[in-house]
């Protein structure tokens, strides 16, 4: 099993920045590829980041293309999500990822194998 566990949500206003951060725990985090996806009520699931298991390739969805940037890493068994120019259609729950049998040109369809608990992100206008 491998464990997930989000932190770093909270209240910012809109052009602030927050930094969102995944501990992974249970297996070798070098081996997966990560994501992140976010999710308001009543709504499906967004793909928002993902990154490779070596951190080397990384794709946004066009909405935060250029505001955010994922980054790992593998010593520390983290990934963030850094949130800048922040806009109140940000506001969701934000969840990490992980997953070891998707190709990278799926990574965006939200097909995981491990999903954390999820983190607040209000944005306030």
């Amino acid at each position: 099993q491998v464990q997930l566990v989000e932190s770093g949500g909270g209240l910012v206003q809109a052009g602030g920045s927050l930094r969102l951060a995944c501990a992974a725990s249970g297996r070798t985090f070098s081996s997966y590829r990560m994501g992140w996806f976010r999710q308001t009520p009543g709504k499906e699931r967004e793909f928002v980041a993902a990154i490779s298991s070596g951190g080397g390739t990384t794709y946004y969805a066009d909405s935060v293309k250029g505001r955010f940037t994922i980054s790992r890493d593998n010593a520390k068994k983290m990934v963030y999500l850094q949130m800048s120019s922040l806009r109140p259609e940000d506001t969701a729950v934000y969840y990490c990822a992980a997953t070891e049998g998707i190709r990278w040109s799926r990574v965006a369809s939200g097909v995981y194998d491990y999903w954390g608990q999820g983190t607040q992100v209000t944005v306030s206008s």
